[in-house]
């Protein structure tokens, strides 16, 4: 773990705040998560035109798709698998010329055709990362029998040492799972509000709700926070440090999937050809090495994953998807439930 290069991009990360952008590049906006400015993630961008793009970061892919809607306008966007289809029939997005990918024949099947990805033969999203949302703990502070399930998070013994991610997805993952249910496509209303029960237990043991992966390190480094919903990046990179942090998957109620990718927006102000530059960098093989090896997280780059997946605790997706929630659209009905229900929580509700 390179624990400088980590430590500069998590200190730029931390001064960021939920929809503030970092510029640079102003023929390049992308609308993103925190922490994915760190250039190795598109080194050969880089290189080519000598700046980084313009970024402007979300917490969740709801205030991304309002922002959007409320007229920012962003050449390429970072959505994840349970928000495309929302995204195309907005149409806030615009087709993928695959024919300008120079290793979009490296990227693994299963991604180029997951739901809402390939629709009537159109590319709408270039499937790049994927990876677990799951119990991360502090081990000298929480025991293994602790670890091993979720209704840790809502034990009194956890007061003021909770933190979950600001994210209506994650969140509800973890209210779903913790109550017995694996396929959110498949719950009831009633389903959402023993979730959404659970999820209010929680919320009295919880500290602070999280919007990027610096924010969480800095509080489980400390030890301020003991046990935490989050993603890869948190334990990988916190482990690198010597911090005695680790992720547990396979607790009794399990964790969650997910997968994201990169979309072009329409309407964006920027330069295609830029935006085309940037999605091959990503789709380089020393980029996908480099997320998987220093973050933790999956690549879709299928040769890259073949030779290093497996030492760096990543099988096939379905292997890794097993026992999972599988963060998939939900319908919208759901959706708009449980963003509603997830601001009430969080307001002390």
């Amino acid at each position: 773990m390179n624990y400088l290069k980590n430590t500069v991009v998590s200190a730029v990360a931390l001064v960021m705040s939920s929809g503030s952008v970092l510029a640079a590049d102003s023929d390049l906006v992308i609308l993103d998560w925190a922490g994915y400015e760190d250039p190795n993630f598109f080194q050969q961008y880089v290189d080519k035109h000598g700046d980084v793009p313009t970024y402007s970061f979300f917490s969740d892919e709801e205030e991304a798709f309002q922002k959007i809607r409320a007229g920012f306008r962003a050449d390429l966007g970072h959505p994840c698998s349970q928000s495309v289809i929302k995204w195309r029939e907005a149409g806030i997005i615009e087709p993928i010329d695959t024919s300008r990918l120079s290793n979009w024949d490296k990227v693994i099947p299963n991604f180029k055709n997951m739901e809402g990805f390939n629709v009537d033969g159109k590319q709408w999203v270039v499937p790049i990362d994927w990876g677990a949302t799951a119990l991360t703990y502090r081990t000298d502070l929480v025991s293994g029998a602790e670890a091993a399930t979720l209704q840790s998070f809502a034990d009194p013994k956890f007061e003021g040492k909770v933190s979950l991610v600001d994210n209506v997805d994650d969140a509800y993952a973890l209210g779903f799972l913790a109550t017995g249910i694996t396929d959110w496509n498949k719950a009831t209303m009633e389903d959402l509000d023993k979730a959404s029960a659970f999820l209010r237990d929680v919320h009295k043991n919880v500290r602070t709700y999280w919007q990027d992966g610096a924010e969480v390190r800095g509080l489980m480094s400390t030890g301020e926070i003991a046990l935490s919903w989050s993603w890869n990046e948190v334990a990988v990179i916190l482990e690198g440090e010597g911090v005695p942090v680790a992720m547990n998957r396979d607790t009794k109620e399990g964790s969650s999937t997910w997968v994201c990718g990169y979309t072009l927006m329409k309407d964006g102000t920027g330069s295609k050809d830029k935006a085309y530059d940037f999605l091959n960098a990503w789709l380089q093989e020393s980029s996908a090495e480099y997320i998987v090896t220093e973050w933790g997280y999956g690549h879709s780059h299928g040769g890259v994953m073949d030779a290093i997946g497996e030492e760096n605790g990543f099988g096939t997706l379905e292997s890794y998807s097993q026992n999972t929630l599988w963060q998939a659209p939900v319908s919208p009905k759901m959706r708009e439930a449980m963003i509603k229900e997830f601001e009430l929580i969080k307001a002390g509700f």
